[in-house]
């Protein structure tokens, strides 16, 4: 008989933290509630045929339960075992934080937030999250046309995102001889739509001396894969009363005004 591991209920208890219910879970595993709290509590092992079962509502392997909890949490959270000499910087561990719970939101968004440079205007942009080497990657594009002001603007941004407290964190640089960090926080789906995330957006403006600002966005998720030319072409500045905006994002967007931080 597999010797237990000492290790294995605790790895168990922070995986089951990262669910919003033990009661689902184990509904979703098929195993007795009791049952999984001795697993849990460290009052009973569970069987090989448990363990895969466990293992597989988590898309891990039954070996990983029996790793020491550092290495566990960070195969769980980035889907690897983390190298034991490579150099780790402060925020090593930061991104992508819980790589489990980010991945459904990866693939294509239309953007929405209200612009600083442009006054009781909407900016809407496109953006699209990754995954590489266990890492997210993100990135945005503005296409903005200003006519009345001889304004062409082209905007790309990269960077990383990361899931945290339920939370998706994207920090981004612009490209360019001057790049500047942004940064957009968004909560996730909620339970009764897979369409919106809506957050707040952070950045400079460049067209109303450089004042911070922070401002409601809201992202539409147009899929894994999508008509990249038709994403881009609704690109631009519009009104808030402008019959191209679906009314969700409208309605959030002109709710409140934008807020600028005097320094």
């Amino acid at each position: 008989m597999r010797k237990p591991s000492p290790y294995y209920s605790d790895n168990l208890r922070f995986a089951c933290s990262t669910r919003p219910s033990i009661s689902e879970l184990c509904r979703s595993i098929g195993i007795n509630r009791q049952q999984f709290n001795r697993y849990i509590n460290a009052g009973a092992h569970p069987s090989a045929h448990n363990r895969l079962r466990i293992a597989s509502i988590f898309g891990l392997d039954p070996a990983d339960f029996d790793l020491p909890p550092p290495a566990f949490r960070h195969k769980f959270e980035n889907g690897v075992e983390p190298e034991p000499e490579r150099g780790r910087g402060p925020l090593s561990t930061a991104f992508p934080g819980d790589l489990q719970a980010l991945r459904p939101y990866l693939g294509f968004y239309q953007t929405w937030h209200v612009s600083l440079s442009w006054p009781g205007r909407i900016v809407c942009s496109c953006s699209h999250m990754r995954e590489k080497n266990g890492q997210i990657l993100s990135g945005s594009l503005e296409r903005i046309e200003d006519r009345g002001s001889g304004i062409r603007q082209r905007s790309r941004y990269v960077g990383l995102a990361a899931f945290r407290r339920q939370r998706i964190f994207i920090t981004e640089l612009s490209r360019g001889e001057e790049p500047t960090f942004g940064q957009t926080i968004l909560a996730p789906f909620a339970l009764h739509q897979r369409h919106y995330l809506r957050g707040v957006t952070m950045g400079l403006s460049w067209r109303n001396d450089n004042l911070p600002y922070a401002a409601r966005t809201i992202w539409r998720y147009r899929g894994k894969e999508t008509d990249k030319r038709a994403l881009l072409a609704g690109c631009g500045i519009v009104e808030p009363t402008s019959a191209t905006l679906p009314s969700v994002v409208a309605s959030f967007l002109t709710e409140v005004e934008p807020v600028t931080l005097r320094l």
